[in-house]
């Protein structure tokens, strides 16, 4: 399975294609940090964005993209920005016909460190040791967006199998 995670945000969003299988070994294909300027207008920010999630679909072609589930945060504008970069990025997968799944910083922290409280260098440092990298990924948001990916790639199945077994349960 390959899978595009992607850690949300307008002045930096984070991309990160991970292939893997629960069990298996993953594998780091791509990892970058889209930036747009802050003094940019809204809508050209976002369409920077869309534009360069969209150039990944075509040319990575993932099986499914995995998306940081906006959560409330104290800063408004903050959390607006983050929920326009997402919407962005969730529509422009979705025109492209490739599942999308959100998944919450808890569940990403949980799946990938064993603790849904981890911090950002304990996530970035089970990322640097899953993907058997040199050194952990620059900045924050690229290491986030590939602990996104390896989430997705682990707890889906498992998510699959529980949703069968409820459907034959009814």
């Amino acid at each position: 399975m390959l899978v595009l995670g992607v850690d949300p945000g307008l002045t930096r969003c984070g991309l990160g294609l991970v292939r893997g299988q629960p069990g298996r070994p993953l594998e780091l294909c791509a990892v970058d940090v889209v930036c747009t300027e802050a003094s940019s207008p809204l809508g050209e920010r976002l369409v920077a964005i869309a534009d360069v999630v969209d150039h990944w679909l075509v040319s990575h072609q993932p099986d499914a993209v995995a998306v940081e589930q906006v959560f409330s945060q104290r800063n408004v504008r903050t959390v607006m920005g983050t929920a326009q970069a997402s919407g962005v990025v969730i529509a422009t997968a979705t025109r492209r016909g490739i599942p999308v799944a959100t998944h919450t910083p808890s569940e990403v922290k949980a799946a990938v460190t064993g603790s849904g409280r981890a911090d950002k260098a304990q996530v970035a440092a089970m990322v640097t040791r899953l993907l058997r990298l040199a050194a952990p990924p620059r900045p924050a948001d690229a290491a986030d967006a590939l602990a996104l990916a390896i989430c997705h790639v682990w707890r889906t199945p498992a998510q699959a199998r529980l949703a069968a077994a409820a459907m034959s349960a009814r």
